[in-house]
């Protein structure tokens, strides 16, 4: 009789451990979608009526509401891009995506006067998708044997 002396292969299928950063990452890949669309629609509100979010305070960083419609119309349409990207699985929308999410907490940070919950919201969202993006191992995996 002869021994097998061939390492073994290593499984196509991800680890169990993997499975919550997998789903994470779709998650995130479409909350980065709908948080795409919906700074898209929050850039086109600013743009076209400056009555429609009322200020709260005063802060120190202070911008036009016109020039914070631009910033979340160019965002939005960005993320957007990036989050079906994501859904795709390409390696490069992950890390676009974990700096797009970091740019949208600071963004929505500074936007805190004209719509503080919302910005509240959309900063938690963000911290999620940083966390996913950041978690799963998936992408630098040759899974081709």
């Amino acid at each position: 009789m002869s021994q097998n002396t061939t390492p073994p292969r290593p499984s196509p299928t991800p680890a169990r451990d993997d499975g919550w950063a997998a789903g994470g990452t779709i998650f995130a890949g479409v909350l980065m979608t709908v948080i795409g669309v919906l700074d898209v629609f929050q850039g086109i509100a600013a743009i076209a009526e400056d009555d429609v979010y009322a200020r709260v305070g005063d802060y120190v960083f202070k911008f036009d509401l016109t020039s914070w419609g631009w910033i979340h119309l160019c965002l939005g349409v960005v993320v957007m891009i990036v989050g079906f990207g994501v859904l795709k699985g390409a390696a490069w929308a992950r890390i676009a995506g974990i700096a797009l999410a970091s740019l949208n907490i600071v963004l929505q940070f500074l936007f805190l006067p004209y719509q503080p919950w919302w910005a509240l919201f959309s900063m938690a969202v963000s911290i999620f998708v940083v966390w996913a993006l950041a978690t799963d191992g998936s992408y630098g995996r040759n899974t081709a044997a």
